[in-house]
């Protein structure tokens, strides 16, 4: 008989036995959260561009009332320094 494996074996269930503890738990405490100045302006911001509206229909309009009276040009230079300005900006 060995008495090592036995001894071995006994601390194996030892460890893996649990005993329930105690914490020292305060009945009154409460969690706090600190919310900083930049983190409330990013708050006031973010309400301030939920409630502006997505499209500008002055600006619509305008260039609507020009494309169907004919007279919105668009220059050929213009329109690829743009088209170039985003293909470079994906690679």
């Amino acid at each position: 008989m060995r008495i090592e494996a036995y001894n071995q074996v006994t601390g194996i269930y030892k460890a893996a036995s649990t005993t329930k503890t105690r914490g020292n738990y305060s009945v009154g405490s409460r969690d706090e959260v600190q919310i900083s100045q930049a983190g409330r302006d990013f708050q006031i911001a973010k309400q301030a561009v939920a409630q502006s509206a997505d499209i500008r229909e002055d600006k619509v309009a305008q260039l609507k009332a020009k494309i169907d009276a004919g007279e919105y040009q668009v220059s050929a230079g213009d329109f690829a320094s743009k088209l170039l300005e985003k293909y470079q900006q994906y690679q």
